[in-house]
């Protein structure tokens, strides 16, 4: 049995995870939360749910203490701003295996007409640079770290995606929540799987100049 903690674990994907780690393992899940109302679907037996801020190390690294694995599903903003506090309080806590979501394009990594298009999208709301940042220092920390690269995320009911890595071009244009939750669940059960590297998610066969729903 593992302890895992999930920053941001009201986030879609996250809960998606956390759902198919109680059917599949026997860990324990702590839940880190700004806003606990949003978990509606608790499983008081194997989930504890604790209020903070990511921004507050102290109160952050005391919800770290005991937990082997840090997951965090956090954003869309600052999370520039949130790495250096988390880095910070997974030192205080001892704690050096980190799963992370940014977004492809982050290492411009994503090609053709496709790639000006995701630029054209996410540049203006500043999104990707601050993703992009948040990426880098998360590579030049001690972290064991899994940067997680989805595609345009779509709803569908299925698990069906292939993985591209650190210095590859972006394949296809989008991949569902539930591939991408499946991914997390993975590196939770092989934490030695993909350290220290970045890996891209597509569903494969969606190759385009957008995603299909736009």
């Amino acid at each position: 049995m593992s302890k895992i903690i999930i920053l941001g674990a009201a986030g879609h994907i996250a809960r998606l995870a956390a759902k198919q780690l109680i059917k599949e393992t026997d860990d324990q899940l702590k839940l880190f939360v700004r806003h606990p109302k949003k978990l509606t679907d608790v499983d008081k037996n194997r989930e504890t749910v604790v209020v903070g801020d990511v921004n507050n190390e102290s109160e952050l690294a005391a919800a770290l203490k005991g937990q082997d694995l840090v997951y965090a599903n956090l954003g869309p903003d600052d999370t520039d701003k949130m790495i250096p506090h988390i880095v910070n309080a997974m030192h205080e806590a001892g704690l050096k295996r980190l799963i992370w979501i940014s977004t492809l394009g982050v290492f411009d990594e994503v090609p053709g007409k496709f790639g000006d298009w995701n630029k054209q999208m996410l540049n203006p709301s500043g999104y990707l640079p601050t993703q992009s940042k948040a990426a880098s220092e998360i590579e030049a920390s001690d972290l064991d770290y899994t940067i997680i690269r989805p595609n345009w995320l779509t709803n569908k009911d299925e698990v069906d995606y292939e993985g591209t890595g650190r210095h590859d071009e972006m394949k296809g244009t989008e991949v569902s929540r539930k591939s991408v939750a499946d991914y997390v669940v993975k590196l939770v059960q092989n934490p030695k799987k993909d350290v220290r590297t970045s890996i891209g998610l597509n569903k494969p066969n969606t190759d385009g100049d957008k995603p299909s729903f736009y």
